[in-house]
């Protein structure tokens, strides 16, 4: 639609029939400088508002008796910003005294009568009234078409903005997930010299007993203590293993209720490792239990970030000492109310050189370290700040220069969880396989003859298949009489939990049993519903596990060879 300033929209309308009406009409406006076109009937009148005018003049005549359904129409139909302006020439004045005129007002809308005769003042007044009234609403057009622009503009940048916002908290949880990885792999990276310093003690140990083992003359006593010392030993070097991967694995954060004295015990072999020889790290606990909710890693990675701060602080002599404290009340910290209920405290208290005062509110900042450029991110405090506010809590902290800190730890403590049913009865370790044939997946050659070994020993047939392809390959469409398929999880091409999740789909009566020392895959989306035994396994374990799935294991067994006979 043309703007209000083109010559088109400025021109009125004459529909005037009978007599020198329109002519005369015409000639009084052209005196004012305003144009106006004469249309013969209301059909062409109609068309030529649809070419945009600035405003109609009419006479009664010309629509008392007339079809006005195609004007009316057009009327009803404008626009929002649109009321176009009608002038009506009548011998019988306006509503007040011409029925006429009522009826017809009802249909025009903005409609102006001018009574004959009249002076050309008069009308020409009417006419440049009806003509600015009719910018106006132009005017309003364009303040609309504007509107709408920007609206639309708007849109596109809310669409935008919800784009960026989606793709800045997309970058953000990244971010964050970085920065907790590279908190856990600082860690790790604390533990890395500890770590290997005591796995050396531990393969001393097992390399010495083995030694001794080997000698023939060997009283059975002592073989009885050095084949406990070796098997002590792994247990060991598996809850050492274990304590890294909780640290290093990738995963979400899991909340879970565990026992908080029993998680600082372990807590603190991992501490002592940390902070060396020359500090002697003490635990003290209460006599009762206390359960918390959280993600227990992160716990774990907190306490050792604290720990690690603390060796720092004492320049690696000293004392830390770790202490419980159940049913405490949380205090008011840094300006947040405190709370009446009942929360565990965990303190981190050491005997080193003290926070200075200006320093002790900056702590918790991302990226705030008083270490030398090298020694640290800054961000292990605040990873503890992020870990207490996210689980319901808060920290802590009390220091006096030169005198030592002591971190506290505020969690919102928790109900024991409901005991679990009774565990089952299982057959005794020293009962045999029966035969039974287990299928081996294992794409280790050391450790695939190692498990067929055990299992031959423990009494069971086997078969060994060096990756999941060549285990269907081999069980075919109906298992051939393998009772059941014991599997390490990762593996080149298909790992071991699709390979079990192909067989429950094929074999649903086929028992899977998975293994693994460490797998993304479980620690993201667990172990699937299938039995799962973590290495290192001892052969009891193995045999305990299957054991435990002996019936399904001998109704299996029962059905393949009903179908054979």
């Amino acid at each position: 639609m043309r703007s209000f300033h083109d010559a088109s929209s400025e021109h009125i309308l004459i529909l005037a029939p009978h007599g020198r009406d329109a002519r005369l009409a015409q000639a009084l406006l052209a005196d004012a400088d305003l144009t106006a076109v004469i249309v013969r009937d209301l059909p062409e009148l109609v068309d030529a508002l649809g070419e945009t005018a600035g405003a109609v003049l009419i006479t009664e005549e010309a629509v008392r008796t007339a079809d006005l359904t195609g004007l009316d129409r057009w009327i009803v139909g404008q626009p929002a910003w649109s009321d176009m302006p009608f002038i009506m020439l009548t011998r019988q004045g306006g509503v007040d005294r011409n029925p006429i005129a009522t009826r017809l007002s009802r249909i025009l809308g903005n409609v102006s009568f001018l009574e004959r005769p009249f002076h050309p003042t008069t009308l020409v007044s009417v006419a440049s009234t009806a003509l600015r009234g009719r910018r106006r609403q132009y005017e309003a057009r364009a303040r609309l078409d504007e509107l709408s622009a920007r609206e639309a503009q708007l849109r596109e940048l809310n669409a935008t903005l919800e784009s960026r916002i989606a793709e800045a908290v997309n970058e953000r949880a990244l971010a964050e997930e970085a920065l907790r990885q590279s908190q856990k792999m600082e860690v790790v990276g604390q533990l890395t010299g500890g770590v290997a310093h005591d796995f050396n003690n531990l393969l001393t140990i097992i390399r010495s007993s083995v030694d001794f083992l080997r000698r023939p003359d060997l009283p059975e006593d002592r073989r009885r203590r050095y084949m406990d010392a070796v098997s002590d030993t792994v247990d060991r070097a598996a809850k050492l293993t274990g304590q890294l991967l909780a640290f290093a694995r990738r995963q979400a954060l899991k909340p879970e209720t565990f026992e908080v004295g029993d998680c600082l015990r372990g807590v603190a072999d991992m501490v002592d490792t940390v902070t060396g020889a020359r500090i002697h790290v003490a635990v003290d606990l209460p006599d009762g239990e206390c359960f918390i909710h959280c993600d227990r890693s992160q716990f774990e990675t907190a306490l050792v970030n604290m720990a690690v701060n603390a060796r720092d602080a004492m320049d690696g002599e000293g004392t830390l000492t770790l202490r419980l404290a159940c049913n405490a009340p949380m205090p008011a910290i840094r300006g947040h109310a405190g709370s009446r209920s009942h929360f565990a405290a965990v303190a981190l208290a050491d005997t080193g050189s003290g926070i200075a005062v200006e320093q002790i509110d900056r702590i918790f900042e991302p990226f705030f370290t008083t270490k030398e450029v090298g020694k640290g991110t800054g961000l292990g405090l605040s990873q503890v700040f992020g870990f207490a506010k996210q689980s319901g809590g808060d920290i802590d902290v009390a220091s006096t220069p030169g005198a030592g800190t002591t971190f506290t730890l505020y969690l919102p403590q928790v109900t024991a969880p409901a005991q679990g049913a009774d565990v089952p009865q299982v057959l005794d370790v020293s009962t045999d396989g029966a035969g039974r044939r287990i299928l081996v997946v294992e794409d280790n050659v050391e450790v695939g003859r190692f498990a067929t070994q055990i299992l031959h020993d423990l009494g069971y047939a086997t078969e060994w298949a060096a990756n999941a392809e060549a285990a269907l390959d081999r069980l075919g469409a109906d298992g051939d009489g393998f009772d059941a398929v014991f599997s390490d999880v990762v593996m080149p091409g298909m790992g071991g939990v699709a390979l079990a999740e192909a067989l429950r789909s094929r074999l649903p009566h086929l028992p899977v049993v998975l293994t693994s020392g460490y797998s993304h895959v479980l620690a993201e989306e667990g172990s699937h519903g299938f039995e799962l035994l973590h290495k290192p396994y001892s052969a009891e374990q193995l045999s305990r596990v299957l054991s435990r799935i002996g019936t399904r294991m001998g109704a299996k067994t029962q059905q393949f060879s009903d179908r054979r006979t």
